[in-house]
């Protein structure tokens, strides 16, 4: 376990290798679990003030779907989350040619109509964060199934999930966080090899 302040890091997050692989799972983490996905205070906020700005991205079933549960869903799990088509994808989602689900969220943000790129969750996956009274965890957790194909594509380039997922790391808890953890990561790399 890694320490930063009062962020708990597992150890995973800088030990394991991850690298998305869209070609082979067609962006099914935004169909693939119990709930939407999870919501902070703030971006319910930002939903409803920029749901028009985005609403052109989605789906008509996804349209359809916000209007009869509403913008986020209270799930007494995770809290506020996305609403999902029939237990499914996620209403602000849709496919592509590929069978790839985009993110209309994100459509718009390249577009140049947000300056949201999408929930701080979806950008951060498989990194997960859960609060205590006192401390904020940060824990790697892929589907065993679905993230395989990014399990191994990681591992072929030897890449950190803590450095594949920089940008949204640094979004999340700022630039200084990242360069703690990533000297710590070398730091804690330096000591394994040494060890063997």
């Amino acid at each position: 376990m890694i320490a930063i302040d009062n962020i708990l890091i597992s150890d995973e997050v800088v030990e394991a290798k991850f690298i998305c692989d869209l070609s082979k799972c067609k962006g099914g983490c935004c169909e693939d679990g119990d709930a939407g996905a999870p919501l902070e205070q703030d971006e319910l906020a930002l939903i409803e003030r920029h749901y028009a700005d985005f609403e052109p991205y989605m789906t008509e079933e996804g349209k359809a779907e916000v209007a009869r549960q509403g913008k986020a869903v209270f799930d007494k799990e995770y809290g506020w989350v996305t609403p999902v088509i029939n237990g499914a994808i996620c209403a602000y989602g849709s496919r592509d040619a590929a069978g790839i689900i985009k993110c209309g969220i994100e459509a718009a943000y390249y577009d140049g109509k947000l300056a949201w790129k999408k929930p701080i969750s979806c950008h951060l996956f498989p990194i997960r964060i859960s609060q205590s009274n006192a401390f904020t965890m940060v824990n790697y957790e892929p589907r065993e199934t679905l993230c395989a194909p990014a399990c191994a594509l990681g591992k072929k380039a030897k890449m950190p999930v803590y450095q594949f997922l920089q940008g949204p790391l640094e979004r999340r808890f700022g630039t200084e966080f990242y360069e703690t953890l990533h000297q710590i990561a070398i730091e804690h790399f330096d000591a394994k090899v040494k060890k063997k």
